[in-house]
């Protein structure tokens, strides 16, 4: 009884907010003061929706956001994937550099990457955006996809180096003593291989640069803003517009959503694919 208590309280704690979120997302503004609270709405609309997608805004008296929606998702898609995939990418190269080359300070190079980790975010970014400003990269796609790729790099090349040491070396000496070149056996043996490890390192990148709000709200003010930092200003000095919140909010919660449903068995799959060797 007790467990079953426990499960729950979890489900309640972590779901609570998202049924919250989509729930208030189809009730109509006026119902948001009413009371008693009531946890089902007691009406339905689409209102906010049409307000936030640009649909007869004029006719619900609303104000045009379409544009800046668009574009925010736009951003949060860009940045997201590009980041992703340079992570990715670099985390594999150099995490197989780490299982299969000998080279001085391996292991040390390899612990002060991942020791990274346990810096925190506003640690660094006065120095960051010293940088960030040098180099003109504030409020563009590279510079804030490099920032997601210096934060989630780390943990990234730590899964991939555990996904490559479980492969059997037999197959690339194998490979090696046909004639085969380090490059080839890493793209056409190597990867196929890894492919859990790779997914599970994508997955990982895509939803902490989804979900990001400090480094966006600093290095995209304006040109690159993406979703988590448009969906606050819907909050002003005198008046808190919740249908809109909600249903922006319900909207960025889909794509993530998505990625974690039906990618859930390849990012099991590829967390425990270096648990065995």
């Amino acid at each position: 009884m007790m467990v079953w208590a426990g499960v729950a309280a979890l489900l309640i704690w972590s779901l609570g907010p998202v049924y919250w979120t989509l729930a208030s997302a189809f009730t109509p503004s006026e119902d948001f003061s009413a009371r008693p609270i009531h946890f089902i709405p007691q009406h339905l609309t689409l209102d906010h929706f049409s307000r936030l997608l640009g649909i007869n805004v004029a006719r619900i008296g609303g104000v045009e956001v379409w544009a800046q929606f668009r574009a925010a998702l736009i951003n949060s898609v860009v940045t997201a994937v590009a980041a992703t995939v340079l992570c990715v990418a670099i985390a594999a190269l150099g995490a197989y550099a780490f299982t299969r080359l000998e080279f001085p300070g391996r292991r040390a190079l390899f612990a002060a990457v991942v020791a990274t980790l346990a810096i925190p975010a506003y640690a660094v970014l006065i120095p960051l955006y010293q940088i960030m400003i040098r180099l003109h990269l504030v409020d563009t796609y590279v510079g804030v996809a490099l920032i997601y790729v210096s934060a989630f790099l780390p943990l990234s090349l730590w899964l991939l180096r555990s996904v490559f040491e479980a492969l059997p070396i037999a197959l690339e000496e194998a490979a090696q003593l046909d004639g085969a070149g380090r490059l080839y056996i890493f793209f056409k043996i190597v990867l196929p291989l890894a492919g859990p490890g790779l997914t599970a390192a994508a997955i990982l990148t895509f939803l902490g640069a989804w979900g990001q709000y400090l480094v966006p709200l600093i290095f995209s003010p304006e040109a690159t803003k993406p979703l988590t930092v448009l969906i606050p200003e819907f909050i002003t000095k005198n008046f808190i517009d919740y249908g809109l919140i909600t249903a922006s909010g319900s909207i960025a919660i889909v794509i993530p959503a998505l990625v974690v449903i039906f990618l859930n068995r390849y990012l099991v799959s590829g967390l425990l694919a270096g648990s065995v060797k």
